[in-house]
């Protein structure tokens, strides 16, 4: 498996609130399962981020030439896009062992330390969520990523002394969903950097063909399409919905998917064709029942679609938003003429006449 605009709090926060949503990019306990057995294991076999997967691949055969480790890597892109995948593969191309680590798991400087200090020679660290690591290691990180050797600090005050370790060549491979959050310096560290994009539905349709074959399931090329056209331009999307279309069609079909049972199967987990969920939905159909379309404000809005400020600014906005349905304005959330015809309703005369001037058309 291959594998925005968000709010100040985009993280951890978000992920929770998102969890138990089947459109969710993020990863659960069940993906992180499936994900294992459904991975690409090279550049071959990787689907999608055509750009990425070949500049990469000049990266490692140049490297494996030279006899040398890679340079660091830094992935940055959405969730489920494939950055864990590819630092798996990075390390399989290399011949070399990985470990995994995150960003929120390394709060002191000694906890990388400890890490670093336990690295062999060539080995890949996968850095998770890299711009979430505190600010002593991400300082320690610098020297460890350009010079290969970390200061340990030993004993308090004026009496504290820093001894040198030095550490083998090893390979850093750091992923984050927002990497304008991390400092210059650290960006500049790192000798590749790939962004991962959203995948087009041809792509997707080709990572659904390959996951249903690992899986045991019989798809034809229009239960394909529809999956992947509903699936966010995100894989780890696609296997989800794939794995819950496989139940519907075991439960109540013959277990072959077409069209028809993949539509059926997802409008009784309520994603639409475009991929929109309850959530999204509720948002929309607020903004346009019962605000005209808008402008309103954030809090409002979240107080008549029933849920929390931060979840329908973390959760539900980032892909209306993507997917031109929701406009933020600073007078506040605005549905685009896009939304109306999602819906299926017709906008008053002034909305219209408001939303031309607003949106340019």
């Amino acid at each position: 498996m291959n594998w925005d605009e968000t709010g100040p709090h985009t993280g951890a926060l978000s992920d929770e609130r998102s969890a138990d949503r089947l459109v969710a990019a993020g990863a659960d306990g069940e993906d992180t399962a499936v994900e294992a057995a459904l991975r690409p294991k090279d550049l071959e076999e990787f689907v999608g981020q055509e750009k990425v997967r070949a500049q990469l691949d000049l990266v490692l055969k140049a490297a494996r030439a030279r006899g040398a480790t890679a340079d660091h890597v830094l992935l940055s892109g959405a969730p489920g896009l494939g950055k864990t995948t590819l630092s798996m593969i990075i390390a399989a191309e290399m011949n070399a062992p990985i470990r995994i680590t995150s960003g929120p798991a390394i709060q002191h400087a000694g906890d990388l330390a400890a890490i670093l200090s336990s690295l062999q020679e060539g080995e890949v660290l996968f850095l998770d969520e890299i711009h979430r690591m505190s600010r002593p290691a991400e300082e320690m990180l610098y020297m460890a990523m350009e010079d290969f050797r970390v200061d340990v600090i030993v004993g308090k005050g004026p009496g504290a002394t820093a001894i040198p370790l030095e550490l083998p060549p090893f390979t850093l491979v750091g992923a984050t969903t927002r990497a304008g959050l991390l400092p210059p310096p650290l960006r500049d560290r790192f000798g590749f950097t790939g962004h991962m994009e959203f995948y087009a539905p041809r792509e997707l349709e080709r990572v659904v063909h390959r996951s249903a074959g690992l899986l045991d399931v019989a798809i034809d090329t229009d239960g394909a399409a529809e999956i992947a056209g509903r699936s966010r331009g995100t894989p780890r999307i696609a296997n989800r919905l794939l794995r819950r279309v496989r139940d519907y069609a075991q439960v109540r079909a013959d277990g072959r998917i077409d069209r028809e049972i993949a539509a059926a199967a997802l409008k009784v987990y309520e994603v639409d064709e475009r991929g929109l969920d309850r959530l999204d939905r509720a948002v929309l159909e607020a903004l346009l029942k019962l605000f005209g379309g808008g402008p309103v404000g954030l809090s409002t809005l979240a107080v008549a679609v029933g849920e929390e400020r931060e979840t329908v600014e973390e959760v539900a906005e980032p892909f209306l938003v993507r997917e031109g349905l929701l406009a933020r304005t600073p007078r506040g959330r605005v549905a685009t003429p896009a939304a109306w015809g999602h819906l299926g309703l017709v906008p008053p005369q002034h909305t219209a006449k408001g939303q031309q001037g607003l949106f340019g058309a």
